[in-house]
């Protein structure tokens, strides 16, 4: 028999004995009708939980991580308010079935048995996964098993005290609320859940408001490896600025004890808190999972013993609140009705074909207030003297540093955070000056942890707010690129477009430092970039690109809710010069505010038949080459894409009309990069001879050969004299 129906079988003959598990008595401020509220939330969860594995046997449902074992979780939600944002772990299907009774007008057997089907109808997901997830219960939809949630969850509850004092125009989180965030005894472990309660305890210790409750539930194993006995609460009791507080999670009068005092405690004190319950985990780790392999018959039919369903009937039974009858009544028409729906849920249509699984893969717009830019009197006073100096000639860093400032001007929602950004003004010092001028709730100083940087931003948005943060250095984002991919990219596409999470990236990257930091400092690879469905990425070449391409990418995410990424070239911050020393070819004068570049716009400098694809650097170099390709007698074309991903290609092909060859320069590596997109399209939609010009596939040394695995001038002219003499 299926270890499922084994529970089932036990649980209904040992109720009928009065055959309980020991327990303490029924102790807190628990009340009956809700003891009883959360009973019936336990049987719901479990029986979909059985429906679940009758599906998938049934070819009809197609996963079955359980929440068998966890229903103590239905307490937890009993303890908080359903305007409480909640990250859910996979195993808190009683939280959600507990949370649903108290929003009228959900139906949660209907809406999670269609989830289970991955039926179009599903309510969060659109059947493209089963997850747990509601917008009317506040529950953005997880996918993740390794805790890689929580450092968003930080972001959220950061956010209710900002929004405090700059209230942002979609703010969805209540000023007094919090937010609670669960997982395993094993993803604890994970270097991302270990990184943002650190970063929870980094901010408290600071006296920094963070509503936020940590649920680590523990059953003591993770698929078939032990946890340690002792070690969650040796690991996490004594960080500072983390209040702990323990509980059986098998009895719901403690749960719910521990669960009211944590809430009340995060909710008052605007303090984090970490409830530690002890669970047992039933069925093994997923209905694939045959958990008599790996473990001895006595340790799973002890958890099974300690059934959480058993002991919530004598709790009950004991204090009079509900007789045996009762409670097995209410168990069995859980489980009546669970089997009744599910045939009807595995009957509803499923998405068929790619465009209805991509459906929601961006985001849907959302109505935004007008703004008309910021006022002359607002520059005056943020700009200071630097606008005497706006109708000269600038470097990219300071152009960017400018655009900015007229960002946050005239969009308040607009936060920058990351290692630096604010008192030292970023490595670069592209950020100089904006502490100052906006104060250091909209640039905030972070630790150094990409992974929370991220983190902050995916919760910020949340709330309304407009994350712009900052990687350091492109390499520095590998830290934390599942952030991006696992978490922000998916949010929409899992939530079928009912979630969403707006940012800009900025990251200083790219190659052709001069000898500074070898390949940990400069990383000419765009490829992690620009494979992530749905994510924007732009690498302008010139600081009047820059700042068009800034304006058009927060446009992006405050109207569109786009996730975007703007990768400015470090070794162009500076750059003044393009042919001789003091010809100062690479400064460009600041655009009036509103200017910008529509996504998918490309560049072009000639109108030559030989035409030089390329960006960032490479536009730089490419220049070069061409004024000596003249000396050749060749007529060039240098188009530079701007836009990396999605690719311009319409924009591209239009700026091709003439061409006769085309030579692409790409400073990443030459694989997985730039170059390989570009090829593909060259070769679908035009019949031009072309040839690529790439960086090798190496990392980048330290000192004099710091440049020697990426495209030069000279190289760029041998590889078009190469390409134009071509038969």
């Amino acid at each position: 028999m299926d270890r499922a129906d084994i529970v089932h079988e036990s649980f209904r003959a040992r109720l009928q004995a009065g055959d309980f598990p020991a327990g303490g008595p029924a102790i807190g401020p628990l009340t009956p009708t809700e003891a009883v509220e959360i009973f019936r939330a336990q049987c719901l969860s479990r029986n979909l939980d059985r429906a679940s594995r009758r599906m998938q046997a049934a070819g009809t449902g197609y996963y079955t991580i359980g929440s068998s074992g966890h229903e103590g979780m239905a307490a937890v939600a009993a303890a908080l308010r359903p305007s409480d944002m909640a990250f859910l772990h996979y195993r808190d299907g009683a939280f959600q079935t507990r949370r649903s009774a108290q929003v009228p007008g959900t139906t949660p057997t209907w809406d999670m048995l269609l989830s289970f089907a991955t039926s179009a109808e599903d309510p969060i997901s659109g059947g493209r996964h089963k997850v747990l997830g509601s917008k009317p219960l506040n529950i953005p939809p997880q996918t993740s098993t390794i805790a890689s949630h929580l450092p968003k969850a930080v972001g959220a509850a950061y956010s209710i005290g900002l929004a405090r004092r700059h209230p942002p125009e979609h703010r969805a989180l209540a000023p007094d609320g919090i937010v609670m965030c669960s997982f395993g005894d094993a993803s604890a472990n994970h270097s991302t859940a270990q990184g943002a309660i650190n970063t929870a305890c980094w901010t408290a210790f600071q006296s920094v408001p963070l509503p936020l409750l940590f649920v680590c539930e523990d059953n003591g194993i993770g698929i078939s490896t032990r946890t340690p006995r002792g070690w969650i609460g040796a690991n996490f009791a004594h960080k500072p600025g983390l209040k702990y507080i323990s509980a059986d999670g098998l009895d719901i009068y403690d749960t719910y004890r521990a669960a009211h005092e944590a809430a009340a405690y995060v909710r008052n004190h605007r303090k984090p808190a970490f409830l530690h319950l002890s669970l047992v985990r039933l069925y093994g780790h997923a209905g694939s999972d045959v958990q008599q392999s790996y473990l001895e018959k006595q340790v799973f039919e002890a958890w099974e013993a300690d059934d959480p369903l058993l002991h919530s009937v004598r709790l009950l039974t004991e204090s009079g609140v509900l007789t045996a009858d009762q409670a097995l009544a209410i168990y069995d028409e859980t489980d009546t009705r669970c089997t009744r729906v599910s045939a009807e849920a595995a009957s509803r249509p499923r998405l068929k074909t790619a465009d209805d699984v991509m459906a929601s893969l961006l985001p849907p717009a959302r109505i935004c207030a007008p703004r008309n830019g910021p006022s002359e009197e607002d520059r005056r006073t943020a700009f200071g003297g630097d606008l005497r100096q706006m109708d000269q000639p600038q470097p990219m860093s300071r152009l960017i540093n400018w655009a900015l400032t007229d960002l946050m001007l005239e969009t308040p929602e607009i936060v920058l955070m990351g290692e630096d950004v604010g008192r030292k003004g970023g490595v670069y010092g592209v950020t100089q000056k904006l502490c100052d001028r906006f104060g250091r709730d909209r640039v905030v100083d972070t630790l150094l942890d990409e992974q929370s940087i991220l983190g902050l931003a995916i919760g910020m948005a949340h709330n309304g707010f407009l994350p712009m943060p900052e990687i350091q250095f492109l390499a520095y984002l590998h830290n934390a690129e599942d952030q991006l991919r696992g978490e922000a990219a998916t949010l929409p596409f899992f939530s079928n477009g009912q979630f969403a999470n707006p940012m800009v990236l900025r990251i200083a990257g790219l190659g052709y430092q001069k000898g500074f930091g070898g390949h940990f400092h400069n990383d000419n690879s765009l490829g992690v970039l620009r494979d992530i469905p749905g994510v924007i990425v732009a690498v302008p070449s010139h600081g009047e690109d820059a700042v068009r391409m800034l304006r058009e990418c927060v446009r992006l995410a405050r109207e569109e809710q786009r996730v975007v990424v703007f990768v400015e070239p470090i070794a162009l911050y500076p750059m003044r010069d393009l042919h001789e020393d003091g010809d100062k070819g690479w400064m460009r004068v600041y655009p009036q505010p509103g200017d910008r570049l529509r996504l998918g716009s490309v560049g072009v400098t000639g109108d030559g038949p030989l035409a030089i694809v390329t960006y960032g650097n490479g536009h730089f170099l490419s220049l070069q080459a061409a004024r000596r390709l003249a000396d050749h007698g060749i007529d060039t074309r240098v188009i530079d894409l701007r836009w990396i991903a999605p690719l311009p290609e319409d924009g591209l092909c239009a700026a091709l009309e003439g061409a006769r060859k085309v030579l692409i320069v790409d400073e990443c590596r030459r694989s997985g990069n730039v170059s390989e997109a570009v090829m593909t399209l060259l070769g679908e939609r035009t019949d031009l001879p072309h040839a690529r010009l790439t960086g090798t596939d190496s990392f980048i040394a330290t000192g004099p050969a710091y440049a020697a695995t990426m495209p030069s001038r000279d190289s760029i002219v041998e590889a078009s004299l190469t390409l134009w003499n071509a038969a």
